[in-house]
């Protein structure tokens, strides 16, 4: 087909889970997602999630929208009312994530609410769109035509359209309705005729156009649009920004992609172009784009990520900082970070197979992007530190001591959470001609040419998965990952043992039938984990894992002791407890640690090594904590912090 005929795509008559990423069929890559419906969510920890997130937050983030006034600047782009723009340059981007989680929603739980909320707004984006295809309502209304893609570093014109063109495909796969399609060729053709190697050499200030474009020509099939999206990931790198006096770190536009070796700037923005950098690598079967990808990747995980696996070390400019660089009160670890950082490891997986991916997958979904919303489902953090610190204030909008919010002023993790969600059956499963490959642990439903599994288990809060076959044609094969963080594994086919590995896949090939039991245990022993040496901030203190789970204190369990002075005492035994009455039935940690019974400021807080006193005149040297007494401690998974009440919280802790 061509992009002027967008509305002669195969749709389905009925709604599909869809999948957000679907490389074409002249790509090669390792992995398939499976077809759309494949992967279906049944029961268990996530579909509780999803359930909240679908019932409550999608559909109450209509009315937010309409208050903040990104319906409204719309209208006026549209000449259907007056007013100024309202809300960042960026405002229409969350009106598309979150159209994005509509169709996601509605392909999973198919009510008509969602489809005529979608047809509503669709409607609305149409009407704004300028005759020439251009669309970005904050900028048509400040600036008109004089004012298009004069600040492109800023004004993020692009990073809109890249979120209008995932929204599109989305409904296309989920729905079947083509309206938005139509708005997005139109838009898509625009950006063609204006920017390329020919035309305007100019990139966005903010990666995700590649991602969008790339998808866009997945589904239509015009290739003008991956070339557009090539063109952007090779210009980026060349110090563009800098003639319009920007520092060229903060976006990603340093070193030209293919010579990186490390993400660095603006988090987001790093992780977003990685993602589209690897869709361009699958679809034009570019080893050496993809091996660069790889390394950065590596990198960004060996020396830039929290143990939590949030991305995006500092507050100022929410930005990756220096190798190790990793402070636990002021990291920032945007929530949308940890977004981008799963749909990378995504496209890696798919395009590798490498198991690394998917352990990273699993990082970030628990302990990263998890979170970033309350376990209701519809209030937010933006940002998520790894500790808050006894009468932390609350300065500024996104701080967690606010607790978490139902709305930012910038407002772009809420959305991007509901289309996470909304589409999380797609990220746990893959295929391959023959084969069938279980990457996260989930119940439900995975289905491929050659069979169907459905998996049953209580995880992750505990580490047995069965999976059951349900259909079978000939001889197949399912690959079940192996967590690195599992020592002790057992995998047994009908009883049957079969070896495993840590960090892997373990295989089993046959002829299926019908009935077959393949049951995976998963050694959930309590781990404990010091960091490097070169990451300042943690030196001295521990973190603890449960499974998949990083866990925290938090001080609504220690109750007449101040946080910020507990020890952890490394011989303590560790105890783990199923709460089916706590925060939707956790497994907590019973430990043992010491602190101080008193304590009081000195006027230096620091002492002398190997000596007596201190070094700084005027100070009490009499003044110090009394003995530390032994305290029982309990721990929770940090995803669940600050849902009962906001105050101290950390995840490393400080040994005796």
């Amino acid at each position: 087909m061509t992009a002027s005929s967008p509305s002669s795509v195969e749709t389905q008559g009925s709604p599909m889970r869809a999948q957000p990423v679907r490389p074409s069929d002249s790509a090669n890559p390792a992995l398939r997602p499976l077809e759309g419906g494949g992967a279906h969510i049944t029961g268990g920890f996530w579909s509780l999630r999803q359930e909240r997130n679908g019932a409550d937050a999608i559909r109450s983030a209509y009315d937010l929208l309409e208050k903040a006034g990104n319906f409204d600047n719309l209208r006026v782009a549209a000449g259907t009312k007056t007013g100024q723009a309202r809300g960042p340059i960026f405002m229409d981007s969350d009106i598309y994530k979150w159209l994005e989680a509509v169709a996601f929603e509605f392909g999973r739980n198919p009510e008509p609410d969602l489809l005529e909320m979608q047809r509503t707004v669709t409607r609305l984006i149409a009407a704004a769109q300028a005759d020439d295809g251009y669309l970005d309502s904050v900028q048509q209304i400040q600036g008109g035509e004089s004012g298009r893609y004069t600040d492109l570093p800023w004004s993020h014109e692009m990073y809109c359209a890249g979120h209008l063109f995932q929204a599109a495909v989305a409904q296309v796969r989920a729905t079947g309705d083509t309206e938005l399609l139509d708005v997005a060729v139109k838009l898509a053709d625009h950006l063609d005729a204006t920017f390329g190697p020919d035309k305007r050499p100019d990139i966005d200030g903010h990666p995700v156009v590649e991602m969008g474009l790339v998808e866009l020509y997945r589904v239509t099939g015009e290739r003008r649009y991956l070339s557009l999206a090539a063109h952007f990931v090779d210009a980026r790198g060349r110090g563009y920004t800098e003639s319009f006096g920007k520092e060229a770190t903060y976006f990603s536009d340093r070193v030209p992609v293919r010579e990186a070796t490390t993400v660095e700037g603006h988090a987001v923005r790093s992780v977003y172009l990685g993602a589209g950098a690897t869709d361009i690598a699958i679809e034009l079967d570019d080893p050496e784009l993809l091996s660069a990808l790889e390394t950065q990747f590596a990198s960004m995980m060996a020396s830039k990520t929290f143990i939590t696996g949030g991305l995006g070390a500092r507050w100022d400019y929410e930005a990756f900082g220096d190798p190790y660089e990793l402070p636990t009160d002021r990291g920032y670890a945007e929530t949308c970070a940890a977004i981008g950082g799963v749909q990378w490891a995504w496209r890696l997986l798919l395009a590798t197979g490498k198991p690394i991916y998917a352990d990273a997958i699993e990082r970030f979904l628990f302990n990263a992007f998890l979170p970033g919303v309350s376990l209701s489902g519809t209030e937010y953090f933006y940002v998520n530190p790894l500790q808050l610190r006894d009468r932390a204030h609350a300065d500024e909008n996104r701080s967690p001591a606010h607790g978490r919010r139902g709305w930012f002023d910038c407002a772009c993790c809420p959305p991007n959470i509901m289309r996470t969600f909304a589409s999380l059956d797609s990220y746990l499963a893959t295929m391959t001609e023959g084969g069938l490959q279980l990457h996260q642990f989930a119940t439900g439903d995975f289905a491929f040419d050659n069979g169907a599994v459905r998996v049953t288990t209580d995880y992750p809060w505990n580490g047995t998965v069965d999976i059951e076959v349900l259909d079978t044609t000939g001889t197949w094969s399912l690959d079940i990952r192996i967590p690195a963080w599992s020592d002790n594994t057992t995998l047994t086919v009908n009883g049957e043992p079969i070896g495993t590995t840590p960090s892997s896949y373990a295989r089993v090939t046959r002829a299926f039938t019908p009935g077959d039991l393949i049951r995976l245990e998963l050694d959930t022993t309590v781990r404990l984990y010091a960091a490097d040496a070169r990451i300042d901030a943690t030196r001295g203190a521990v973190a603890i894992e449960r499974g998949p789970l990083v866990y925290a204190l938090e001080h609504t369990d220690l109750p007449g002791i101040t946080l910020d002075d507990v020890m952890f005492d490394l011989n303590s035994t560790i105890e783990a407890t199923k709460r089916e009455e706590l925060l939707d039935g956790i497994v907590t940690l019973e430990l043992q640690g010491k602190s101080p019974s008193t304590h009081s400021q000195t006027s230096w807080p620091y002492r002398r090594v190997g000596g007596v006193g201190v070094g700084y005149p005027g100070a009490n040297r009499k003044t110090r904590a009394s003995d530390p007494a032994p305290v029982s401690l309990t721990a929770i998974p940090y995803f669940a912090w600050a849902n009962r009440e906001i105050g101290p919280m950390r995840v490393w802790l400080p040994t005796v």
